[in-house]
């Protein structure tokens, strides 16, 4: 093994470090969210099932989460958490709380972002962040805003089981949500093929970069601490 692979393999293992606390965290509020707006709508599916928790490891697929170590490191691109369980005979109201159940895990990543940005702002010149602790934490806040909108913009996509499948199933008449609702047993590998090829990283690159911009501003600066 060469001096530049062993280089190469410890940059990965500090991106790493760096970005995995911040993808656990968009994660974990994410399938929280669903769980909460779930057992608000009158679900209580995920609450007995212990997803009603901001704990990670009740959130996290085995290999959906070694598909994201791998994907932070540059080897994949593809990864998943447990889908949250819901029961639709226990909404109040089917197709509403549907819509509601699917959004709330988007409204929180961008309700995250959007948090983590102002904060950022806020402070940025306060004297807060000289020290070099302070400053991984402000690079992991900056990874945390990014994850956030990618995670958003990710789950809109109305491919199944994506959140906005979800969301457009119910929005359209009912004939028209019976066709769309025959692509279910596809979507995974339609999902895989976007991924794999890049089209997903195309598609999600312009907005999130732009997004992420104007909400942080001045306060975007990644700083080299290593």
């Amino acid at each position: 093994m060469s001096a530049s692979d062993l280089e190469m393999r410890e940059i990965n293992l500090v991106e790493l470090a760096l970005r995995i606390p911040p993808l656990l965290f968009a994660i974990t509020i994410h399938e929280f969210a669903h769980a909460w707006m779930a057992y608000r709508c009158g679900d209580a599916t995920a609450k007995n099932m212990g997803r009603l928790t901001l704990n990670p490891l009740a959130h996290l697929d085995p290999m959906g989460t070694l598909c994201m170590f791998l994907s932070q490191m540059g080897y994949a691109m593809i990864g998943w958490a447990k889908p949250v369980p819901v029961n639709h005979f226990n909404f109040r109201n089917p197709r509403r709380d549907d819509i509601l159940v699917s959004l709330a895990g988007v409204a929180a990543n961008m309700a995250t972002a959007l948090t983590v940005a102002v904060l950022l702002r806020v402070t940025l010149g306060m004297g807060l962040w000289d020290s070099r602790p302070a400053l991984i934490v402000w690079n992991m806040a900056i990874m945390l805003c990014y994850t956030s909108i990618a995670l958003t913009i990710f789950n809109l996509i109305p491919i199944p089981p994506l959140d906005g499948s979800h969301v457009l199933s119910q929005l359209l008449p009912y004939e028209a949500a019976r066709n769309y609702d025959r692509l279910q047993p596809y979507g995974y590998f339609i999902l895989f093929l976007l991924v794999v090829t890049g089209v997903v990283g195309l598609v999600l690159w312009w907005p999130v970069t732009h997004i992420a911009q104007a909400l942080l501003g001045p306060a975007n600066i990644y700083w080299d601490v290593f």
